[in-house]
């Protein structure tokens, strides 16, 4: 099978780690450990989007307190070294000293000694300053081998790289879909001069109202028929498409079924025509202007 790939994820300039490559699709897990469905359903799902090569994988300490954490742990339990794992931490313990606690935390419900990547979930009231500190320990200490950031927009990136250290950030999490297209008029192409890749949270739209309007939709439906596809496939396909010549998102749909984790995976593999992406455009038109980034 062959992926779509991303562009690269740099290392940090002083650092020997490897440049990684990764598959433009991974797995959320934003409501696991909630008790939406059996914990035995999340884990296997878990484990079956890894075999079908969704090897990124996004947790926090926000979700479920720590619950889904120890979802993903289970998940990887003889498995850590095939996966690129991800978690977030709150920006109230994004200190000097709370941030190490945090990061020490989240590895033992993960079961690791170390994340791929570290990021901070939010901006809060802790300045930049402490936390970037609090990163390049983490890093020195082996805890982490990246950092970077979630819900930052250009104006908030351009203090993070002004500071020393702030360049580097390695991944900027967003929310991005069909319905929400507001980071291409400032954000996206921000990130593209910086050779910042971004991960796109709710590809899919969250749970609600939004998402079946997308699913829904008359021009979706049509397109999604005509290729043979799924509408959730033609939404991901479209988050994951190159922009400006790059390819440079990184999807994280959240999914529990077996079907839907299969469905998620084989997106990988669609590449949307010209003309097809042209139509979606013309459906959902992005903002002509500077919007306020959306965040759930």
């Amino acid at each position: 099978m062959k992926h779509s790939r991303t562009p690269r994820i740099p290392p940090p300039a002083t650092s020997n780690a490897p440049i990684f490559s990764l598959p433009a699709i991974g797995q959320g897990t934003w409501y696991m450990g909630e008790g939406q469905a059996p914990r035995r359903d999340e884990v296997r799902a878990l484990q079956q989007g890894l075999e079908l090569g969704m090897t990124v994988i996004d947790t926090a300490e926000m979700y479920a307190d720590g619950g889904a954490e120890e979802v993903v742990g289970e998940a990887l339990a003889g498995r850590r070294d095939r996966a690129f794992l991800v978690s977030k931490v709150y920006p109230w313990n994004a200190g000097r000293q709370s941030a190490i606690e945090a990061c020490e935390r989240s590895l033992s419900r993960l079961g690791t000694d170390h994340l791929d990547l570290y990021l901070l979930h939010w901006p809060g009231s802790i300045p930049l300053e402490e936390t970037l500190e609090a990163f390049e320990r983490l890093r020195e200490q082996g805890k982490i081998r990246r950092f970077g950031v979630s819900n930052l927009d250009v104006d908030e990136l351009d203090a993070l790289y002004a500071l020393p250290g702030g360049g580097d950030c390695a991944m900027n999490q967003v929310l991005y879909h069909l319905g929400s297209r507001g980071i291409e008029t400032a954000l996206r192409p921000w990130a593209s001069r910086h050779d910042l890749p971004l991960m796109a949270y709710c590809p899919l739209a969250q749970a609600g109202q939004l998402r079946h309007d997308l699913f829904e939709h008359p021009v979706v439906r049509e397109l999604a028929d005509g290729l043979g596809i799924t509408p959730a496939q033609l939404l991901l396909a479209w988050v994951i498409r190159p922009f400006e010549g790059r390819r440079d998102v990184i999807a994280i749909p959240k999914a529990v079924q077996p079907s839907h984790v299969e469905e998620n995976a084989a997106a990988l593999t669609i590449e949307l025509d010209d003309e097809t992406v042209a139509r979606l455009d013309d459906a959902f038109p992005a903002p002509r202007g500077k919007v306020p980034l959306d965040i759930v």
